[in-house]
């Protein structure tokens, strides 16, 4: 006769899991990867280090876990301004600062997000969470050639190309060594305005603030 886990004892191990998501983020979110080490993982979730390895039976798999839910709650954010009110340029620049701005708000594990050294499936993920980030910026991309907003190209190229530039410019300035050394606000906008003028051509995209050019 096959066990089969009662009701309460299913509640039991889904909210211990979910401890375990809850404390690895918050260990990288103070720290990055190197923080949320196994035995500290368990400590701050209040379990033994043996019961990670229950349900997570390696680290990568528990990093690649907690970077799919900051994935997920990153796209929400992502998908909600490029389908809020505004011209397709305006969306496209909101959307680029916002990442950018939660960046810089937790630099720890933006950096781990973006850039710290970790083993492939972590990496594999980061490939994944990038293709999500350029179908979000697809849709707003393909919405201002259809209106005419922005000249006619190659949208799959533009919205990679975007994520790939946005993401490469904040390793530096939230990176470990880096942090604190540069004014938020001027790399923020320079980073969008450097996208935003990909998009649509320097002549169509004026600077907003101060950044010197």
């Amino acid at each position: 006769m096959r066990y089969k886990r009662s009701p309460l004892m299913e509640e039991r191990l889904a909210d211990n899991r979910q401890r375990i998501l809850v404390a690895a983020r918050k260990l990288v979110a103070t720290g990055g990867f190197r923080a949320a080490q196994i035995a500290a993982v368990a400590a701050e979730a209040g379990l033994s280090t043996g019961s990670i390895y229950r349900y997570f039976p390696s680290k990568s798999e528990l990093f690649v876990e907690v970077l799919g839910e900051a994935v997920r709650h990153e796209v929400e954010i992502l998908r909600g301004i490029v389908k809020s009110e505004g011209s397709a340029a305006d969306r496209l620049r909101r959307a680029v600062e916002s990442f950018a701005r939660r960046a810089f708000e937790g630099p720890f594990l933006a950096y781990a997000f973006i850039a710290e050294p970790a083993d492939e499936e972590v990496d594999a993920e980061r490939i994944r969470a990038r293709r999500e980030f350029g179908n979000v910026f697809k849709t707003v991309l393909r919405e201002g050639i259809a209106s005419g907003e922005f000249p006619q190209q190659d949208a799959d190229v533009a919205s990679a190309c975007i994520v790939g530039a946005f993401t490469e410019a904040l390793v530096g300035p939230i990176g470990p060594t880096h942090r604190g050394e540069r004014r938020r606000e001027e790399v923020i906008e320079t980073i969008s305005l450097f996208c935003l003028r990909a998009v649509v051509g320097a002549a169509a995209a004026p600077a907003r603030g101060s950044v010197r050019r």
